[in-house]
């Protein structure tokens, strides 16, 4: 059973994110051979406040 964490900044739409996981299902199963009902996604949104890059908050950037 394939299990995906994806972490993004937060700001998505629904539909983007329905998307997402329906693209990254269809992979995943093409590829392991799997059905789509063994796949799980969870999504975690991060503020822009709580991750950095390069010695910045994505708030400040």
């Amino acid at each position: 059973m394939p299990i995906i964490n994806v972490a993004m900044l937060e700001g998505r739409t629904l539909e983007q994110k329905r998307k997402l996981v329906e693209e990254m299902t269809k992979v995943v199963c093409d590829v392991l051979g799997c059905s789509e009902e063994a796949v799980t996604i969870t999504l975690e949104e991060l503020a822009k406040e709580n991750l950095a890059k390069g010695g910045k908050l994505f708030l400040d950037r």
